[in-house]
């Protein structure tokens, strides 16, 4: 029976709104409708501190957090590879985009290591997804993490990048400690358009980093 005019339309509607729901502009389009508080906080009150504290004369010279990359080396994937898949599933999990699995660029034999073998996983988080890893991270992890008493403020690195290491994956609630048979830890680096340590500092401990107080002798 020969398909009539309205049903090739409703057809060709369904397979546009197939393509939407499965292909990358479904991804995207979810990112544009989320409500990022970090973002708002960032527009509507960190500029106009950070402005007024360092004099400023333009709103575009406010530093900016850029991207955050996360690095997660698997050593122990040399004599077990599996290792590799879980922790891509792990970190999936956590940032809700797949990593990239990093490749041995040469071989050592004292670590039975091979050129080509897996060895860790990497990603970078920009725009929306990168303001709800961090609310998520500030709120969240960081006061998960045992016997936490603030973060290092020696940890720039004179160009306005911060970074961290974390110690154990199970900060994040993303994470079953049930399904977990190795604990594995993970360098995080905050990439900011600060020129200077001092502004990026300030940038971060805006958006919520509980940095140590450290006490100045008189």
């Amino acid at each position: 029976m020969a398909k009539t005019k309205q049903d090739r339309k409703k057809g060709s509607e369904g397979s546009e709104k197939d393509e939407v729901k499965g292909g990358k502009s479904s991804g995207e389009f979810k990112e544009e409708k989320v409500d990022i508080n970090l973002l708002h906080t960032y527009r509507d009150k960190i500029v106009p501190e950070l402005k007024k504290k360092f004099e400023y004369k333009n709103v575009m010279q406010v530093p900016k957090l850029d991207k955050i990359n996360i690095n997660v080396g698997v050593g122990a994937a040399t004599t077990d590879a599996k290792l590799i898949d879980t922790t891509v599933k792990e970190l999936e999990a956590i940032t809700g985009q797949k990593p990239t699995i990093v490749k041995a660029k040469k071989s050592v034999s004292n670590f039975k290591l091979r050129e080509g073998m897996n060895i860790g996983v990497k990603l970078t988080l920009r725009n929306a997804r990168m303001y709800e890893f961090l609310e998520r991270f500030i709120r969240i992890s960081i006061p998960r993490v045992r016997d936490f008493r603030g973060l290092s403020d020696k940890s720039f690195d004179g160009r306005g990048n911060y970074s961290l290491g974390i110690k154990e994956q199970i900060i994040f609630p993303e994470i079953n400690v049930d399904n977990v048979n190795r604990i594995s830890g993970m360098d995080i680096t905050f990439v900011t358009t600060a020129k200077t340590d001092e502004e990026s500092l300030a940038l971060l401990k805006a958006f919520g980093l509980p940095f140590i107080k450290r006490q100045t002798n008189n």
